[in-house]
């Protein structure tokens, strides 16, 4: 007969393993409900681990933070890369990426935290900046030397406004748009921001 394994340390399981898990608890708690609602005691109770270790793998709750709100370095990458290919369907190929990354499990959580957070927490609000003018910018640069930080944040304020209306206040019929949808409709706009003329 197996033994249970039972215990409060939250030891179980391997370091690894504990470790990943308060981070996948910790992301969806600050993607759920922010940075100031998301409380130590409640991402622990979600991992299954005593809220000391928390402590011990990430030194505070800023510091879990930063970590599990980190975008993975392969979607700058991908941003960045999105400048290769015809000029005429950089808005299609932006907006697939950026809905992709929006409707993907693993991707999701780390934008909507920042959203979330943004508008109390500092770091969020930096973290939000960086990927407008940063991540966004390196793309218009490399497209068009006319007003590519321009470019950026208005491309910005387009995937934000998708990001909190779709997924978290989810105002229909965007909400439940099919994700297809969503990049025809969104392509156009897109391609005018990156590239097109700004003014008449």
């Amino acid at each position: 007969m197996a033994m249970s394994s039972t215990g409060r340390s939250g030891r179980r399981r391997g370091e690894t393993q504990t470790r990943d898990a308060i981070a996948f608890a910790a992301r969806a708690a600050f993607a759920d409900v922010g940075y100031d609602r998301a409380t130590m005691r409640s991402i622990a109770a979600a991992a299954g681990v005593d809220p000391a270790l928390i402590v011990h793998f990430f030194g505070s709750k800023e510091g879990l933070f930063r970590e599990v709100t980190a975008l993975p370095p392969e979607m700058g990458a991908a941003m960045a890369g999105l400048a290769d290919g015809p000029r005429q369907e950089v808005g299609l190929r932006f907006a697939q990426a950026v809905v992709g990354m929006l409707e993907n499990p693993a991707t999701r959580p780390v934008i909507l935290a920042r959203l979330r957070s943004a508008a109390s927490h500092p770091e969020a609000a930096a973290l939000v900046r960086e990927l407008v003018s940063r991540d966004l910018g390196l793309l218009t640069s490399s497209l068009t030397d006319d007003r590519p930080e321009a470019r950026a944040v208005l491309a910005g304020t387009q995937v934000v406004g998708l990001a909190f209306v779709r997924y978290v206040v989810r105002v229909e019929p965007l909400a439940s748009m099919d994700a297809a949808a969503v990049v025809d409709v969104l392509a156009p706009t897109f391609q005018r921001i990156l590239v097109g003329p700004l003014t008449d």
